[in-house]
């Protein structure tokens, strides 16, 4: 895929870091936005300036913090949907084949009877219990709920017309200065006007033409402690370790990451995530880590963003 064609959406806070670690991405490519509301208006931004360049361009929205190991796999599924989406009106979402009853993911109930690997979804369905996750394993008619999407630019903005009437006429606004130098300074005053949501709640879970493509691509959220443990290296006890200088006894299937040069004595954890950023120190059961969303939440309206 050309460079040109990659846009990446992120918070102005990280404009530098992205540039750092994305050589040869334009920064006319970086859309950074400039409130944190959810991925349904920072799709709505992305896909409306997509669509003044080119009516007909085809979309696939991909989350940074996702790991692939079958990289061959995951681009015969995308290409499979771009293949379908070119030529139907839908919204198609890769969902992830379980392995394991996880409470941390979303799931997708989808019809067996699909069309060319192509199947209707039923229903979206939140993190669930682990009672639950083990029933939705155990049918075979349920999902991992990847965030990887993929649709024409005119089928999410009929979308939008439809179910987010009022994120549509917010970025429709823009349409005379996209891709223009009035672009920054339009979304700088009305991006944060756009409500607070998710793409799922604004659309996926209204829409009647949305589908998914089963895919068995080794992928993992790594916006999870517990998916980031699973790939990492681990000692004799299981434990990810990131650490310089450690002492550690009687301690296992933990997470443990601190700052270069910083040295810890830990004895007698089990199952527990331990992470200095220099900033935050977090303690915490690894099997409650959905809690800490939360929490530090709790910890950015105390204390401010900078602990976030």
């Amino acid at each position: 895929m050309p460079k040109d064609n990659i846009y990446i959406l992120s918070n102005q806070h990280y404009l530098g870091l992205i540039q750092e670690q994305l050589n040869g991405i334009s920064v006319n490519n970086i859309l950074l936005e400039p409130s944190r509301n959810n991925t349904a208006p920072c799709i709505a931004y992305a896909s409306y300036k997509i669509l003044k360049q080119n009516s007909e361009a085809n979309i696939v929205v991909a989350p940074s913090d996702h790991f692939i190991l079958k990289e061959t796999d995951f681009l015969d599924k995308v290409t499979q949907a771009l293949d379908y989406t070119s030529t139907n009106d839908a919204l198609v979402t890769l969902g992830i084949s379980p392995t394991r009853p996880d409470t941390g993911y979303g799931y997708i109930n989808f019809g067996k009877e699909g069309m060319n690997g192509v199947h209707k979804v039923a229903k979206f369905l939140e993190k669930p219990a682990l009672e639950k996750a083990k029933k939705y394993l155990a049918s075979g008619d349920y999902l991992w709920n990847a965030g990887i999407f993929i649709w024409s630019a005119k089928s999410i903005q009929n979308a939008f017309q439809n179910y987010a009437p009022e994120i549509d006429t917010l970025f429709t606004k823009g349409n005379e200065v996209y891709n223009t130098d009035a672009e920054a300074n339009f979304i700088n005053e009305n991006y944060p006007k756009s409500p607070n949501i998710s793409i799922d709640y604004a659309i996926l879970e209204k829409a009647d033409n949305v589908f998914t493509i089963p895919a068995d691509i080794g992928w993992s959220d790594l916006g999870t402690w517990a998916s980031l443990h699973e790939i990492s290296d681990k000692d004799t006890a299981n434990n990810s370790l990131s650490v310089d200088h450690l002492h550690l006894e009687e301690t296992q299937n933990c997470i443990i990451h601190l700052p270069k040069g910083k040295a810890a004595v830990i004895k007698g954890l089990e199952d527990y995530i331990v992470v200095d950023d220099s900033k935050v120190l977090l303690i915490y059961p690894k099997g409650n880590e959905q809690e800490i969303k939360p929490v530090a939440a709790k910890m950015v309206a105390s204390y401010g963003e900078e602990y976030l």
